[in-house]
């Protein structure tokens, strides 16, 4: 079965749009492409982080839009467009992985105990592995693939890269297939990435003839691929970027998420009457108020209470007063009759030539795009699209 060509349908409709009030349109097209960006623009190889269900975006859909191999699928062939592994940073990811086909390469970046090394080996999991005691029972289970996670800076995960050299032994006896840090602050222009680049290649220099001639090395993520061209070492991993994020200007790269929601009330609202929980907005005159059936159960975060802005027929419009867990209230006064029950609002994404970046509302809201993203997991509908560009969108009542 060969990919789905170009198409305005959706992909994997879980259940008819028509039944949902708000739903997350994912553009397919969009993440592929963002996939070739970051390929030319590391100039390696990439590891595609596909880790908390692809950022909330959807772990399975995403693997096979990146041409990742699944069991009785065919795939281009002659291409170097997918990549050279998926990134995930626990088993229970890979296992959902493997129990739909994927053949792939899997890397878990996360630690794991001795007593999950078992189940990484029976998934054919790469770990990120860097005690005497992992190493050895990785080992003994039949010495597969493992990559030596070093700490330059996190203090999370990793042996310190000040303390490396008594793991020469147990890795020249089990060689690793890779070497590879983590940086904390690669989008700050503070040195902070140089230093961390020091400090990696100082610890795996100190192995010496411990790593085997052809070990990978791999450091850079999502800021870092666009901090500089190319990547240096062997492999590159970059997460948030793939789905429009974080990076999107530096690096070209297109909008993948768009929440959308149905308007399912009208009304007038008087001046110095109160909007929402807490009438934290009141009216300065008088005014119509639309009520989107989204809210925090959806992920479209209470942060954006007062802050947030929301497309409706290409023109941007506030949001007014708390979000709630169910509905959120925008204030479409200057929208006139153009505004009707049932027309649609976009909230994160494109409509026709106006796009509300994912780190435009996370900004507004004093988030972190990241968590906005995997928020998107909660309640709302997910459907997918394979476009041949930006998806633009606009629905006229």
């Amino acid at each position: 079965m060969q990919r789905p060509l170009a198409s305005s349908e959706p992909i994997y409709p879980y259940r008819s749009p028509t039944s949902a009030n708000a739903w997350v349109d994912v553009d397919l097209g969009a993440v592929r492409r963002n996939a070739g960006r970051l390929r030319q623009a590391a100039g390696v190889p990439l590891v595609a982080m596909v880790k908390a269900d692809s950022y909330g975006i959807g772990m399975l859909e995403v693997a096979r839009a990146l041409g990742a191999t699944f069991a009785g699928v065919q795939t281009p062939t002659g291409s170097d467009e997918s990549p050279w592994a998926l990134g995930v940073a626990t088993l229970d990811e890979a296992f959902a992985l493997r129990q739909a086909g994927c053949t792939s390469r899997v890397m878990c970046t996360s630690p794991l105990l001795v007593r999950d090394l078992a189940d990484a080996l029976a998934l054919g999991v790469r770990p990120a592995l860097h005690t005497v005691e992992t190493i050895t029972a990785w080992a003994d289970l039949g010495g597969a693939a493992w990559h030596l996670s070093i700490d330059t800076g996190m203090s999370r995960a990793g042996v310190r890269w000040d303390e490396v050299a008594p793991l020469a032994s147990v890795i020249r006896a089990h060689p690793a297939e890779g070497v590879f840090t983590h940086f904390h602050s690669a989008e700050r222009n503070d040195g902070s990435r140089e230093q961390q680049e020091r400090l990696f290649a100082q610890a795996w220099q100190s192995l010496g003839d411990a790593l085997p001639p052809g070990v990978l090395l791999h450091c850079d993520n999502s800021s870092a691929i666009a901090a500089r061209r190319p990547s240096p070492g062997h492999l590159a991993r970059p997460g948030i970027a793939l789905y429009g994020s974080t990076e999107a200007t530096a690096l070209g790269l297109e909008q993948v998420v768009h929440l959308r929601a149905r308007i399912i009330d009208l009304r007038e609202v008087n001046t110095g009457e109160s909007v929402s929980y807490g009438a934290t907005y009141r009216v300065a005159g008088a005014c119509r108020i639309a009520t989107v059936a989204v809210g925090y159960a959806e992920g479209y975060r209470r942060a954006l209470s007062n802050h947030g802005v929301a497309l409706v027929h290409g023109q941007r419009v506030p949001v007014v007063g708390a979000v709630t867990m169910d509905m959120t209230m925008l204030d479409v006064t200057l929208l006139g009759e153009k505004c009707a029950l049932g027309d649609t609002v976009t909230l994160i994404g494109r409509d026709a030539e106006e796009c509300i970046w994912t780190d435009d509302v996370a900004a507004a809201g004093g988030l972190s795009p990241y968590e906005l993203l995997v928020g998107l997991r909660l309640r709302a509908v997910r459907r997918y699209f394979e476009s041949a560009g930006n998806i633009v969108f606009s629905e006229r009542a």
